[in-house]
């Protein structure tokens, strides 16, 4: 933030566009469009293909997980909303912020989708106050690349686990006892068959 330069506040966001995501990032307001369709097919997909580990009622492989589409995450003095996030039910039975629209506790893993006009964001601000706040792993997706990368927390910085790119089965903790298929998240080029989303 500029020398000077008065701290955004949520009023900033309240004065967006309709349509557009915003974030207070060190007392930045940063604002994101609507994703366009391929980031928007990832986080549906994904959503699916994590299902077998998450809500719908039932306790999933690992303890469950609640997981949440964009929720809003006010840690500290920043607002943050992932594409994904979710955290543990053997640490949170009850989500504490059931009647809220925003959560003050930290999930367990936060999702990121990337795309050109977000991914500096992601990597060089959002990475850090995630690792600040403890959440315990990050996955960045970017559609283009057709590529997951997983990131692990340490006590001074994240571990990068691995790199899975292409349309095969990945284990990918810390949902490592799912078998999620790449190819379900990506649009389908032209002229090539779209891989299907396996039955739960």
């Amino acid at each position: 933030m500029g020398k000077g330069k008065k701290p955004a506040t949520y009023e900033d966001i309240d004065a967006l566009p309709v349509g557009w995501v915003g974030e207070l990032l060190e007392d930045e307001l940063v604002a994101s469009p609507r994703p366009a369709m391929p980031h928007a097919r990832v986080v549906w997909a994904l959503s699916i293909l994590l299902g077998p580990a998450s809500d719908l009622g039932q306790q999933g492989p690992g303890g469950g997980w609640w997981i949440l589409y964009e929720p809003e995450l006010h840690l500290g003095r920043d607002v943050l909303v992932p594409d994904l996030a979710g955290w543990r039910r053997d640490r949170m039975p009850v989500p504490p912020f059931m009647d809220e629209p925003f959560s003050t506790v930290a999930p367990d893993w936060v999702c990121e989708v990337l795309s050109p006009s977000t991914e500096r964001v992601d990597r060089k601000r959002k990475l850090p106050l995630y690792h600040r706040e403890g959440v315990g792993h990050v996955w960045l997706i970017d559609p283009s690349a057709r590529s997951l990368e997983i990131y692990r927390r340490q006590e001074r910085d994240w571990l990068h686990v691995i790199r899975h790119s292409g349309d095969g089965e990945v284990m990918a903790e810390p949902f490592d006892m799912l078998r999620l298929t790449l190819g379900s998240l990506w649009w389908p080029r032209a002229g090539v068959a779209r891989a299907s989303i396996p039955s739960p």
